[in-house]
């Protein structure tokens, strides 16, 4: 975790120093406005902790340069108490305000509660999709109908899993090749129309019983609504 710290007061960056690298972060100090945005466009930073009153170039203005470039989370270390300051510079893109003097312990646990918040959400990624009997495994690149593998192109294969993806949606033909072949659709349907085939050829030989793809007519293609 890096995190940036611009104040001009020594005693303060001295002690955050100390407090953030006792945490096992790396804390890099800027005394100056100006070497505050020079910081901040040369590096990439997790959390800066942000003063008003600093020399050369304002706070609240290294606030509003910096939003026009980063979104990294800032929180505001300042003497300034007045409530509409706070909102003021809440509404120019700081995510929190902190009063000084202030308490080590309430600061860093502000600090943990902003980056918890900003910390990307890790999607789980889902590595088996199913349909009835039907079933695909993306990890291994895989897939199976009623225990019986199907031998499946790469085309197949994409076209199989962006439907199992979306089990209720249509996909017209510009969906279905876009998201598969990853580009612009330029096809008059006809390369589709025989991949779908080749499909439910596959499907059929396995379970001849039921179809498995289902043709809308006039927009597209989509799996078949399981039985209740």
């Amino acid at each position: 975790m890096r995190i940036l710290v611009i104040d001009d007061d020594p005693a303060i960056c001295s002690m955050l120093k100390k407090v953030m690298e006792k945490n096992d972060w790396h804390c890099t100090i800027a005394y100056d406005g100006l070497a505050g945005i020079d910081y901040l466009e040369k590096e990439s930073f997790d959390l800066v902790f942000l003063d008003l009153n600093l020399p050369y170039k304002s706070g609240d203005s290294v606030l509003v340069k910096l939003r026009t470039f980063s979104d990294v989370p800032v929180i505001i270390i300042s003497a300034k108490e007045l409530v509409t300051t706070k909102i003021d510079l809440l509404k120019i893109g700081a995510d929190d305000y902190v009063t000084k003097p202030f308490d080590i312990d309430e600061l860093t646990a502000r600090a943990e509660a902003v980056l918890r918040r900003n910390a990307p959400i890790k999607k789980e990624a889902v590595t088996e999709l199913r349909h009835g009997q039907l079933r695909l495994n993306r990890e291994e690149r895989r897939a199976f109908l009623e225990q019986q593998e199907l031998q499946l192109t790469s085309t197949e294969f994409q076209l199989l899993e962006l439907l199992l993806m979306h089990p209720n949606k249509v996909f017209s033909k510009q969906n279905i090749f876009e998201s598969v072949w990853k580009d612009a659709y330029r096809d008059d349907g006809h390369t589709i129309n025989v991949h779908i085939s080749s499909l439910r050829t596959k499907l059929t030989a396995i379970d001849s019983t039921r179809e498995y793809i289902e043709t809308v007519w006039g927009v597209g293609y989509r799996l078949v609504k399981l039985e209740s």
